[in-house]
């Protein structure tokens, strides 16, 4: 059933709002996906804090217009367009996409947002291949920690020497 000006108003108008709010977003070309792979796709994305929606090439254009996001014309993808918008990280939702494009096949990245700027599919894809920022904090916090951790190693064995030296003192006065 076709759908009404006001209720494609309405779908163009949820679609720019959360263009605006995102951090940034991921476009497949999808083609035979059912329901279960939906399902599987929809939970790992909630986990995640991704939304996932399919919306028609012409409504995503006219929103990407309406949100000012630079080269980015849905119009051009090939085939359905599934879109993967993350809020909280840069890199979430392109990575969620790029481990479902593992197990399948039929999807293909068509290109991205990020910043407001468009992006190809392979950088979409150079972009799902970085670590997330939870993982860049851990690994910031353990290289700050490094130098903490071996000063107090280095403390601690000098202690377990005189510990050492004394405990064999006490022995050989004992003996």
């Amino acid at each position: 059933m076709a759908k009404s000006k006001v209720q494609k108003q309405e779908i163009i108008d949820k679609v720019v709002e959360k263009f605006k709010t995102m951090k940034s977003a991921a476009f497949t070309s999808m083609s035979g996906f059912t329901m279960a792979q939906a399902d599987d796709l929809r939970k790992s994305a909630k986990e995640s804090g991704v939304e996932i929606f399919v919306a028609k090439k012409s409504l995503l254009a006219i929103a990407a217009k309406e949100a000012g996001l630079e080269n980015v014309d849905p119009n051009t993808f090939e085939g359905s367009i599934l879109t993967a918008v993350s809020y909280d990280d840069e890199v979430s939702a392109a990575k969620i996409l790029k481990a479902f494009t593992k197990k399948n096949e039929s999807f293909v990245f068509a290109a991205g947002v990020l910043e407001g700027k468009g992006l190809t599919a392979q950088e979409v894809t150079q972009l799902a291949s970085l670590p997330s920022k939870q993982e860049l904090l851990s690994k910031m916090v353990g290289s700050l920690n490094a130098p903490v951790t071996g000063f107090v190693n280095v403390l601690a064995g000098n202690l377990r020497g005189l510990v050492t030296v004394l405990d064999a003192v006490a022995k050989q006065k004992t003996a």
